[in-house]
Parts: structure tokens; sequence; C-alpha cells
């Protein structure tokens, strides 16, 4: 509740739900709430007996419920599926010691601490032996601790295995009785959840937050790179603990003659100032679309070239997406490399989808980028954190993706607990009653139309997936030019009107056979809006559908223009609206079925399949009297010269909008556009850097199946894949010092 007063909510979250439901506050449960003011600590094993008991009930015997959909009586059981908490909470509720020299409850005596004297903490970089057995890391010494590795990392235990070794473990509750820690002894108590009939058959009983997890490496990383006060893993302790240990000499502190100041010379993470001022300037130059994340430019502070005030959130955007676009052309290609993998394996462990036939690939890449790290960067940066992300995947595979057991959803329900706290006297008494009417009201919504449901946020996006305006109602009278473009564009993509599009090109061949093919489908555009007319108008009304007879009238004269506008769960803006927003909503892509010439005489074009990329400048809804269609005009950056991939990271695209498309297709439809944004290039300013927008579209309108709505190709705002380093290059990389610059850190000796 506040620095001198804990509260520990126990919340039971249903999951036997659609995903756009699951982990929703409406079906998340305030079972217990613990009343403060001091954490219960390995006592909260007493506020858990009831609870327990009730959970015991649901799986022997059951309850019984009436179905109201089947008019029906049925027998409710339940299983606890696994705790979701953060690390402090996990050694809470298991009963292992998560701090000390074996903090991983999932390595146990398996790990390897070393211990940093001057730094006055364990660290825990033993990666190498998760690595396969004649991996050429395993016998590097220099790059590492000095020492070959030749352990193999133990397989997890199993439930049973795990009760075997706590069963006779003595359980002591209270805090006025203070167990002396015995070295050896990792379980301090059995958990309740043991008594659980089904616990020990569980593989994965207490999931890993990836949350903090991301949280803490992203803070790790930040405060590392720009050097922040309190959050870096560099400064003159760890130094003192790398000379003790005889590692890196070239990064040992050095003395001033005069002993009042020690110069840490510049490690290969060690930004310069130049360098830092282009990485937070590049930060603070990102807008985001609506919705994406919260507004990136109040993070960064351009007078003390640092990051401030991020919430936990903020670091899963920024070490997803932003952090490797922000690093391009700073530090050395080594470490700016591997730096990206790490992000890379956040965002695929975080997709919504995974592959499982990828996820073992996925392990072995990850533990060789941490041993990559543990190359680069000091060893205090190896907290237990960071030795958590060796196990990520292992959970992946057993529990399925990261969204659907993360502490996101319930931190937004604790928010809601602390306002519901208005006496500071008697706290958990207010949040009692808050939940109280709460579910009161709850309850009687559902009896009254009126009323939206309690817990559910409605998205503004209900009612307008076909799409709807939203900013800036006009209505103009276009140049009669643009908007027969425009006509022709809803033409060439409506399904019902291609078997005209076809009859029409092949009268045009059947006229012209000497004609090219460029050249014909430049006649077939200029002539197929009044053939088409002319071809309806033949027919009799009862051959042809309404859809047809009024696409071939035309638009009405004047067309409602918009500034911003709601379509398949986006909203976008047209760069007028942008400019003078916090938010980027008119970047845009479309991929479409498009014919390449390499040149103007290239006879041989080849058909593929391409993205395109632009900016929207106008919003129009052609009126078609009993139906409208909206379409955007863009600027389309030229795939020839405007849009390319990055070397190393190949799904990284960039574009120019200093190189346009000179083709005399502006106009698309709204509903094939996808939502992209830009972000400036570090290495070259003309560039932008391309990241892939989000929406949620499920639950929405009766929509249960993304892919059904519209095949949609979800790109992920990175690449999946990384090109690896050329091997000599990574070898040669062995120098843990800066060449290219001599700005290290000074740091002001205490008498």
């Amino acid at each position: 509740m506040s620095s001198q007063h804990s509260t520990w909510p126990v919340l039971l979250e249903i999951y036997n739900l659609p995903q756009w439901l699951c982990m929703k506050r409406n079906y998340i449960m305030l079972s217990l709430l613990i009343s403060g003011p001091k954490q219960p600590g390995h006592d909260i094993d007493v506020y858990l007996a009831p609870l327990i008991d009730d959970l015991k009930l649901l799986w022997n015997e059951g309850v019984p419920m009436f179905d109201a959909h089947t008019n029906s009586n049925f027998t409710l059981r339940a299983m606890v599926f696994c705790t979701i908490n953060d690390f402090p909470a996990y050694g809470n509720l298991s009963g292992y010691k998560t701090k000390g020299e074996q903090a991983c409850p999932i390595c146990e005596e398996d790990m390897k601490p070393t211990r940093l004297d001057h730094f006055k903490k364990n660290i825990y970089p033993d990666f190498r032996k998760h690595l396969s057995r004649y991996h050429p890391y395993r016998k590097k010494k220099k790059e590492f601790n000095g020492f070959t590795e030749e352990g193999v990392a133990r397989t997890p235990l199993t439930g049973s295995q795990v009760y075997e070794r706590i069963k006779n473990v003595e359980t002591k509750y209270g805090k006025c009785f203070k167990s002396k820690s015995k070295k050896g002894v990792l379980w301090k108590k059995v958990s309740p959840l043991w008594d659980l009939p089904y616990w020990k058959d569980l593989s994965v009983r207490h999931c890993l937050d990836v949350m903090h997890i991301e949280k803490n490496v992203c803070d790790a990383i930040i405060g590392t790179l720009l050097n922040i006060p309190g959050k870096t893993k560099d400064n003159e302790n760890v130094r003192k603990d790398m000379k003790k240990k005889n590692i890196r000499p070239d990064l040992w502190p050095v003395k001033k003659k005069d002993g009042t100041k020690t110069f840490l010379p510049p490690a290969c993470y060690t930004m310069s100032r130049k360098e830092k001022k282009k990485f937070c300037e590049c930060l603070h130059g990102i807008k985001v679309p609506s919705g994406y994340s919260s507004n990136v430019k109040r993070l960064v502070s351009l007078s003390d070239l640092r990051l401030i005030g991020m919430k936990s959130h903020d670091c899963h955007a920024l070490i997803n997406v932003f952090l490797p676009i922000a690093l391009r052309g700073i530090l050395p290609k080594h470490v700016r490399h591997v730096i990206t993998k790490l992000c890379l394996f956040f965002n695929s462990i975080c997709a919504k989808v995974i592959d499982p036939e990828t996820l073992d690939a996925l392990h072995n890449d990850v533990v060789e980028t941490l041993c990559r790290f543990e190359m680069y960067f000091p060893p205090s940066f190896f907290d237990i954190m960071v030795h958590l992300i060796v196990h990520l995947v292992r959970e992946v595979k057993l529990c399925g993706p990261v969204f659907l057991r993360w502490m996101y959803p319930f931190e937004r329900f604790f928010k809601t607990l602390k306002d519901k706290a208005r006496n500071p006297a008697n706290p958990e008494g207010s949040i009692i009653r808050g939940v109280l009417k709460e579910e009161i009201s709850g309850y009687l919504a559902e009896f009254l139309s009126s009323l939206e449901p309690i817990g559910l946020p409605k998205s503004r996006h209900v009612g307008r997936l076909a799409g709807e305006g939203v900013i800036g109602k006009n209505v103009i009278s276009p140049p009669s030019e643009r908007k027969k473009k425009a006509h022709l564009c809803v033409l060439q993509h409506l399904t019902e009107v291609h078997p005209y599009l076809e009859k029409h090109l092949l009268e045009l061949q059947h006229c012209n056979p000497k004609l090219k093919e460029r050249a014909l489908m430049r006649e077939h555009n200029r002539t197929f809006i009044e053939w088409f007319k002319k071809e309806v108008g033949k027919k009799q009304d009862h051959d042809v559908s309404d859809t047809i007879k009024w696409l071939s009238r035309g638009p009405r004269l004047c067309v409602r223009s918009f500034e911003g506008y709601d379509i398949n769960g986006f909203t976008f803006y047209t760069r007028r609206q942008d400019e003078k927003s916090v938010v980027q909503n008119s970047g845009v892509k479309v991929v479409a079925s498009s014919r390449v010439y390499a040149s103007a005489k290239d006879k041989r074009p080849v058909d593929s399949t391409q993205s395109y990329y632009g900016v929207i400048e106008e919003i129009w809804e052609l009126d078609y009297t009993y139906f409208v269609i909206p379409v955007f005009r863009c600027q389309w950056a030229n795939n020839q010269n405007g849009v390319k991939r990055d070397e190393i990271f190949p799904g990284l695209t960039l574009v120019n909008f200093d190189r346009l498309s000179d083709s005399d297709e502006p106009f698309i439809l709204a509903s094939l556009a996808k939502q992209v944004f830009y972000v400036v290039d570090n290495i070259d300013p003309r560039w932008r850097v391309v990241a892939q927008g989000k929406r949620h579209i499920l639950g929405i309108d009766d929509v249960v199946d993304e892919d059904e709505y519209d095949e949609y190709d979800d790109t992920p705002p990175l690449p999946m894949v990384v090109q690896p380093l050329p091997e000599e290059e990574d070898a040669n990389n062995t120098n843990h010092m800066r060449t290219d610059h001599t700005e290290g850190i000074w740091v002001t000796n205490r008498n």
C-alpha cells in the first residue's frame, strides 16, 4: 500500500476462457487479502490454509453448479495450473531459498556461484554448461573466467523428486522464530500446496514471471550502457574484482598519481558522450501508434542523457522493439549484435503464437547469446534475474505462451485495489468494501442491458471494424482525375468486378495484338471505367447484382474526407494530423501481388508479392449511394531504391521517403491497410526503420479468429532471424576495451 504498509492480495484467475477474456479483471477473483502492515513472508501458508481446503474440495469432490445455457446441473471441478508471482514471492510460496549461493529453484545445488568480494554480491555466470557437449565456447578461457567448462547442466527435477527432497523438512512459523541459515539447506519449509493431490504431477508449479525478468534485464542493460548511477553494473568495485580474479587486465582501474581519482578504462559496452546523445535522441524522437505503448519521449532526459521513470511495460516495449533500433550505428558491432539477439529472444517468447518445433533452437540460441554476454559484459551483470533467462524456454514448452502467465494483468488489478483504499487507517477494510460493491454492481449489470459489464473494458474499435471516421470530417469536391483513380482502385480490388477486368483485358489483347504488356495495362487502366459502365448498362437488371450496378455508375461528386479513421482494429491518421499529435498513425503497409520490371526495357517481368510502405495523405469515403468504401491516398516509398533490408538483421526494413514511387496508383482500399510506424535511423537520418503496429480485435464484434477475419500476416516488430557475425570478426573481438574512444569513467576517491 505504501513504503510503510504492505498488503498481500491472493488472486485466483479462471483459465479455461477464450483468449480475449482470459486474464481480464472480471474473471480475477480476490480470494484472500492478507493484512499488513508487515508482509507475511514464509508465514503466508497460515493464511492459505482455508484456500487450500477449498481447492482440495474442488478437485476431490467438486461443487454442484447450474449451467444456465443448457439448463442443467453439473459438478464443477478445478485444479491449480500454476502460481504467478514475482521472484521473492516465488520463495515464499514454494519454500525455496531464492537468495544466496544456490538461488535458482530449478538448478538448485547444480549452480556454480561466484562471489565478488568488492561488489559484495553473488553472481551466476555459468551458462556454458548449458551448451552442447562440443561447443567451441567450452574450451575458451581468456574470454570467460579463465577456465574451461566440462560440466553439463542437470535435468530439472520432477515434482515427485522435489517432494521426496522436502517432505521431511521441519516447518516453523512465526516472526519471532529466526532460524539460522545452514549451508547446503535449500528448502525452508514444505508448502501447503503439496497437499493438493495433483501438485506432485505438475512439471512447473511456480512460473517465472517474464515481466519482472524483462524489467530487471532492461534496467541492467540501459543502466550499464548509459552509466546511470545506481543502475549500472560497472563501477570501481567491479573493476577491482576483475583485477583480483586476474581477468580482463585492460579494464583494471588506474589511479592518478596524486591518488585523488581513479580512471576506469572504457569497456566495449561503454558509450561515448556522442553515442549517448545519439541513442537518447533516437528514443526521444519515437512516436508510436495509438495504444501501442506509453509516450517514449517522456522517459528520456536529454540534459542528463539517461532514461528515467521506466515502468514494467516501458521496459517491455524497449527491449522488444526500440532498443535494437536505437543501438544501430552505436557501440562495436559484436556488442550491438549480442544485445539485439537477446532482445529478439524476448520478442520471440512474448509472441502470442509460438511454433513448438522452434523452441529447441531458440533455447540453444539464447544460451549462446548469454555466453557472449559473459564474454563482453562485467561479471556483476549476471545476477539471478539474468540467470533465470536460461529456463524460460523450458516453461514455454510446458506452460504455453508467456502472455497468459505474466504479471501485467495482476499489476493492473492491484492498481484497482489501491484505488479502493480510501481510508488510510484501515486500508484492507476499504478494499474489501470496494470489492463487494463492485461485485454486487457487476451481478446487477448482467440483468440490465443498458449497463456495461464491470472489469471487461470496452474497446474503442467496437462497431468500427468495417470503418468509421473519427477526426476531421469534411465534404470536399476533389479533382475529377484524382477521384477517377480512387474509383479505379475500388474496382480493381473487389472480387465481383474481377470477371469484368479479365474480359476487358482479353478484348484489348484481341484488338491490339502487337501492344506490349506495359502499354496494354496503361490502356486497360485508362479505358476500363467507361467500358465497365457501358458493359453493365447493356445487361438486364436481373442479370446484374446491385453492387455491380452501383459501382458502374461511379461515386457521387462529393466525397467525405477525414483526418482520422478507425478500421480493422487500427486507428489511422493523415500526415497532417500526425504532425500535431503525440502519436504516429499515418504509417501504412500493404501487401500486393505485382509485376516487377528490372528496367524500362525489361521484356521478362517477374510476378511477385511485395510489401509497399507509405504515409497517408488523404482519407476518403467514396459514396456509391447504397454503400460507402473508404480509401487512403498515400505517398509510397520506391521499392527499387527507397526500400532496403539490413545486412545483419534481414527482417529489419528501412525506407527512404526522399525516394518516392513514380507509380500512378496512390490509392489503396482502407480495408487492406496494415499499420506500421517509422523510426529515424541512427546511421543515416534520411532512412526510417519500419516497426510493425499492433491491434487487438479478438472478441470485438464477434471476431473469434483473427486469421479467419482477414488472413492477417502478423509480421513481428523485429526480425526473428539474425545473421551470425563472421567467425573471424567474432573471434577477433577478444579486446574488452574500446579503442575508438577514451571516454572512460572517473571516480573520485574518498579520504
